[in-house]
């Protein structure tokens, strides 16, 4: 009989204050994000440790090798206090390295992260003005940063990164106007009509791949590619740009981020169509409408863009 095992600790939740700010990203047209004060640096971690030295645990019930999940995160509390980056891919690894440090035993894991968004609240300035506090925020439940990185012994017993991918997850955004879908595929099945301009509502999420994962673990600031400013270009893509299907646009905005960061190897979406259904029509004005949410089910668009070796 041949095992693969692994186990971990998830959702650890974990709210750093007073982490090193994000400085010195290098500006895109596309967004007005340059720089994250970490007041309050904050996500969801998860550890996965893989490998065959626990294995007794699962078939002999020999627990001596075995670090507790509830360990692992105290673990990651404590270590969590003497990081020093401003961004939560370096976060990952330097919590992962320090387990590999610390427990010999672990042979390999996995690190992930969601990010806890929170956004500085507007407060009166004093001056008949507002201003960003650096006290109070406000917990954001929407579009959110994610993060997995592998974490390996090299033969020559370094700790070395692999398979970093991120995302901007949970994007949804709506056009009322300049999308179409027409002029496809149509049989005794097809009951949908034709769109030659439509509001678009969609569900997306962007992941992202480096041509070196050390951009955003060291991390060389200048090239790090900031969850929010993804966020900000695919808006001003879906805004410029007049789509034909959402496999259209999410093939614009690829080519977009390739040609803005040609640090990036790799460029993929997971969409959602929650296209609303039209309800009622004014008469006066065709441009007023009443729409509702959809029933299930939904289409779903993947891709994935890769730069050529």
């Amino acid at each position: 009989m041949k095992t693969e095992i692994h186990y971990g600790k998830a959702q650890v939740s974990t709210y750093r204050t007073y982490a090193t700010p994000l400085e010195g990203l290098t500006p895109i047209p596309e967004s007005p994000f340059t720089a994250r004060e970490n007041v309050l640096l904050a996500a969801d971690l998860d550890v996965q440790v893989l490998g065959e030295t626990f294995l007794a645990a699962y078939t002999e019930g020999d627990n001596r090798q075995v670090v507790a999940t509830d360990t692992m995160k105290n673990f990651i509390h404590r270590e969590s206090l003497d990081y020093d980056g401003p961004t939560l891919e370096g976060w990952l690894f330097f919590i992962g390295r320090r387990f590999l440090e610390t427990y010999p035993q672990m042979e390999r894991l996995i690190m992930s992260g969601r990010e806890s968004v929170f956004r500085p609240a507007l407060v009166p300035d004093g001056r008949g003005g507002w201003t960003e506090s650096s006290l109070l925020f406000h917990r954001g439940h929407a579009d959110h940063a994610t993060a997995s990185l592998g974490i390996d012994r090299a033969t020559d017993g370094s700790i070395v990164p692999s398979e970093l991918r991120t995302r901007r997850a949970a994007l949804q955004l709506v056009k009322v106007s300049g999308s179409s879908f027409a002029s496809f595929a149509r049989d005794q099945y097809t009951t949908l009509p034709e769109r030659p301009d439509r509001p678009l509502y969609i569900h997306c999420d962007i992941g992202w791949r480096y041509d070196d994962p050390w951009i955003a673990l060291a991390p060389r600031i200048e090239r790090y590619v900031a969850p929010e400013q993804v966020a900000d270009l695919a808006a001003t893509v879906f805004h410029e740009f007049v789509s034909l299907s959402i496999q259209h646009l999410v093939h614009e905005i690829g080519q977009r981020m390739l040609a803005r960061w040609p640090q990036l190897r790799e460029i993929s979406f997971e969409a959602q169509n929650r296209l609303w259904d039209l309800a009622q029509t004014a008469g006066r004005d065709e441009r007023v409408k009443v729409y509702t949410d959809p029933r299930p089910p939904y289409g779903r668009i993947g891709l994935v863009l890769r730069r050529e070796d």
